[in-house]
């Protein structure tokens, strides 16, 4: 991966158990970085894993439209491009169908891409721009894969069903009935994660993390 970018001055937008995520001023314009550098010593090797996977991720996107563009990656710094913003649920787009139809659209390219987000029940991972459009951010726990499998056919369909579940929050009386069965059916990987992986993140995400359940953003810097 390319070096980290020089940077001029940069702000703190949050900070968590894995590190602090900054906004810089750089020579050639503003980019988000993560810095590894603030994680305690016994989390140093998951908060690496986790931002190897988000640049695997974001080289694999290779800057599509409405995702980051992957900037460098040198394994204490991952350095990606600024989107311009609010998070789902600073902006919610109420009876917006044509949020939702442009979320769907954008979430099959990214699918396309063989990458399936696995975070996306998060609304701060939505991103609602100032023309009204989606865009996704954090691809942390994403994976990628190949976009025919049955592995991740099944992963991109928990995608879409966590993007359903958003829309009969926000705009419900759009679902279709085809969306509403989506929405009834659970897969064997949900049932397994909410029957052994479910309590476990809670437990370490609340009791030992102390990050806030709906957005996962952990203490504020």
């Amino acid at each position: 991966m390319a070096e980290p970018i020089p940077e001029t001055s940069f702000t703190a937008l949050k900070a968590d158990s894995f590190g602090r995520i900054l906004l810089v001023e750089g020579a050639h314009g503003r980019f988000v970085r993560r810095d590894l550098g603030a994680t305690p010593l016994w989390l140093r090797l998951p908060a690496w894993w986790l931002a190897r996977r988000e640049a695997r991720a974001l080289a694999k996107l290779d800057g599509m439209e409405a995702t980051p563009q992957l900037l460098a990656w040198d394994g204490h710094w991952l350095d990606r491009s600024y989107m311009e913003g609010a998070a789902m649920y600073q902006r919610p787009p109420r009876g917006d169908l044509a949020y939702f139809r442009a979320a769907r659209r954008l979430l099959q390219r990214v699918h396309r891409h063989g990458i399936a987000h696995n975070d996306l029940a998060k609304e701060a991972n939505w991103l609602v721009r100032e023309d009204g459009s989606p865009a996704l951010i954090d691809f942390q726990l994403a994976v990628c894969g190949n976009p025919r499998s049955r592995w991740m056919r099944l992963l991109a369909r928990e995608d879409l069903r966590h993007l359903l579940k958003h829309k009969r929050m926000y705009c419900r009386e759009s679902l279709t009935p085809v969306e509403l069965r989506v929405l009834k059916r659970h897969s064997w990987v949900r049932e397994l994660w909410f029957a052994t992986g479910k309590p476990v993140y809670r437990f370490v995400t609340r009791r030992i993390l102390h990050w806030e359940d709906n957005e996962g953003q952990g203490p504020k810097p």
